[in-house]
């Protein structure tokens, strides 16, 4: 159903909206935070192989977000052309994130054939769900600003999510034993499964009056020309080549920091500590960088935010001179930094959605949100590869709880360099980008209008 334009998002579509991101945020987040740790501890998988396997299946979101997003675009339905989509996501999800840690009696490379199979049955689900919910927001609403106000809905809940992810998740997965266990990682996915389709359905029902302000015609054409005309919009290029940068850099670290607590803090359950570090600011900092946004404009405020995450990434080298409590604080600045870029990417892309539509008179949010999502999942995907490179030429040796083994000190230096190091000059690169992003609110009418 779409419903009049409303000047300001009602409230209760706001909470509808905003609840789908336990979605989006826990299954970018759990499996960057431990999947490739499970592999390389607990199934035998060698580090450069798991690498391999975070990666490969996010490659898929080239192929099947766009489409997923031209789907939407075209579709034609009593509940608009995005909600099926919501829907079709949480009807298949939930059971393929389980099954990539259902942890099946297999190591090493069948092991890894096994998860490759399963997280490449997660992308395709999600895709179902993602690509149509980021694709909202630039048609509730014609306000520059008021797109802000409604992305801060979805970034507390995105706080919320991650931390579920970043803090009960890896508790689950680390209650039994030291490090935990195959069955306590099975405990953890199916506790999350339940809370994506909870959140899911949530999405689905609570959006059911959200407004809709974009062209009531899809885009047509073929994907020939629909690429021709996405090539010339030249705020979504610089948009994508951003957050491909920065979101390599934060894959990078979640997919270091399990490593990070166990070898150069020397407590796996830091783990969680550091998570709620990082998700804090989410919560707490949202009306601050919406009033940055405003006073800087969103390309002032995401230099700033970048800038905070990159000095906080660069501080945690000092960790092996100063601690684990220096670890925690330099990672509460990076976490106000990535609030602030999580935020203003959201917002960003509703500002393109919606002066695409106004320019060309066409609806194709889908297709512009596929590209974007599945251009930024496969960069950002190649963090964990990377940082399994990192680790295999740094000498880590992979294993089984049951049989640990004393890692070599090169490997213990891949880890630091690997979360701090790497990921600093990355979020740094992403400022110069951001400089060539040049969508800004439009001018305001003359006082005699």
């Amino acid at each position: 159903m779409i419903t009049p334009v409303a000047a300001t998002v009602p409230r209760g579509v706001r909470l509808g909206y905003g609840v789908g991101s336990f979605c989006t945020a826990t299954v970018n987040a759990v499996p960057g935070l431990l999947l490739l740790y499970y592999m390389t501890n607990f199934l035998a998988v060698p580090a450069w192989l798991a690498g391999v396997v975070v990666t490969a299946p996010k490659v898929w979101d080239l192929v099947i977000n766009p489409l997923v997003g031209r789907w939407s675009d075209r579709t034609v339905s009593r509940w608009g052309p995005r909600r099926p989509w919501l829907l079709a996501g949480a009807c298949t999800l939930p059971a393929a994130f389980f099954l990539v840690f259902a942890g099946p009696p297999l190591t090493g490379v069948p092991a890894a054939a096994y998860v490759a199979v399963c997280f490449l049955a997660t992308a395709t689900a999600y895709a179902l769900f993602e690509v149509p919910y980021k694709a909202m927001p630039g048609e509730m609403t014609h306000d520059y600003h008021e797109r802000t106000s409604l992305l801060q809905w979805r970034m507390v809940f995105i706080g919320v999510a991650t931390a579920i992810s970043g803090v009960l998740a890896p508790a689950i997965a680390t209650g039994e034993g030291e490090h935990g266990t195959l069955g306590s990682y099975r405990t953890m996915a199916l506790t999350i499964a339940v809370i994506l389709l909870l959140a899911m359905l949530g999405s689905f029902f609570g959006t059911a009056r959200a407004p809709m302000t974009g062209a009531p015609e899809a885009d047509r054409g073929d994907w020939r020309e629909q690429l021709a005309a996405i090539r010339g919009n030249r705020p979504f290029l610089w948009l994508t080549v951003l957050a491909c940068t920065q979101m390599l850099a934060v894959s990078m670290m979640l997919a270091a920091a399990p490593y990070f607590a166990t070898y150069t803090i020397g407590d796996p359950k830091a783990t969680q500590t550091l998570f709620a570090a990082l998700v804090g600011p989410i919560l707490l900092t949202m009306p601050l960088w919406v009033r940055l946004a405003k006073r800087f404009d969103k390309r002032g405020a995401m230099v700033l935010a970048a800038s905070l995450f990159a000095a906080g990434t660069a501080a945690a080298m000092a960790t092996p001179l100063f601690g684990a409590l220096w670890a925690h604080v330099t990672i509460l600045f990076v976490g106000v930094g990535y609030a602030g870029l999580q935020l203003l990417q959201f917002s960003m892309l509703a500002d393109v959605i919606a002066v695409d539509a106004a320019e060309t008179g066409k609806r194709r949010a889908g297709v512009l949100t596929g590209l974007w999502t599945a251009i930024e999942s496969g960069v950002s995907s190649f963090g964990a590869l990377i940082f399994g490179v990192v680790l295999s030429l740094g000498g880590f040796v992979e294993s089984q709880p049951d049989a640990p083994v004393r890692q070599p000190d090169s490997a213990v230096t891949a880890v630091l360099i690997g979360q701090t190091t790497i990921p600093a000059l990355i979020i740094l690169a992403s400022v110069l980008v951001t400089l060539k992003y040049r969508l800004t609110p439009p001018a305001a009418p003359p006082a005699d209008s």
